[in-house]
């Protein structure tokens, strides 16, 4: 009699969580704000990936629509001293639709990120449209090339104070879980100084973007196509 009570009390346990396990599913992540700071995983927030032709505009596009991307440093860790190195690291490069195009990031002198960029701040981020809906959308491979990515290169420095409150209220906006970060760690804004660009989205090799071409694209809104619960869309222009 006790196992033929089992099955219906199991059936009923199962109807009561279902609920709460599919909120929980899709439900968006705390770290990341949801559609409250661009969540680019939605497929009508995401703008449209410019004509592949322009590589100065997708080489914007994947900085703004990215959350995060692969650091690559010289190691100064003893195993591995002066061999590349990389981490992932949140950044930001300003509000949903307002880019500025630099990648602004939140370090502590407790990672080892830090500590090879103060024996040498250069540094390379690489991006990918793998971390949206793009690449899942068209069935790209991350390796793809079609995928897009990109590879900024330069050095990493601390803001200064006039670029503090920028670079605060794009990274907490888009990754609100940093508020919360404990201040014994140290956390300090910083930055990276673009000095070279390349951009994969097709085959056939990198294309070389000069950062004079990179910063001449603005983000262009269009108000037109706004919408109550998404905002207004915009596109990349070249100045």
């Amino acid at each position: 009699m006790a196992r033929r009570a089992l099955g219906p009390a199991r059936s009923l346990l199962a109807a009561l969580l279902a609920p709460a396990l599919v909120a929980l599913l899709v439900s968006p992540a705390r770290g990341r704000g949801g559609l409250d700071h661009g969540d680019w995983d939605v497929d009508r927030r995401l703008p449209p990936l410019p004509p592949r032709d322009d590589a100065p505009r997708v080489a914007r596009f994947v900085t703004h629509v990215s959350d995060w991307g692969a650091v690559a440093t010289i190691s100064t860790l003893e195993a591995v001293r002066g061999r590349s190195f990389a981490d992932v690291i949140s950044f930001s490069d300003g509000p949903p639709g307002a880019g500025s195009g630099v990648p602004y990031m939140y370090l502590s002198p407790l990672q080892q990120l830090v500590s090879d960029l103060q024996e040498n701040p250069q540094a390379t981020l690489t991006l990918s449209l793998a971390q949206t809906v793009f690449c899942r959308k068209h069935g790209f491979d991350p390796q793809s090339p079609l995928c897009v990515h990109i590879m900024l290169s330069g050095t990493v420095t601390k803001v200064n104070e006039k670029e503090a409150d920028y670079a605060k209220n794009s990274l907490f906006l888009r990754h609100p879980e940093m508020k919360t970060w404990p201040s014994s760690h140290n956390w300090f804004f910083a930055k990276l100084n673009i000095t070279n660009i390349w951009v994969l989205d097709y085959f056939g090799g990198p294309k070389v973007v000069t950062p004079e071409e990179y910063f001449n694209v603005t983000l262009q809104l269009e108000r037109q196509l706004s919408s109550p619960r998404f905002g207004p869309h915009y596109h990349l222009v070249r100045v």
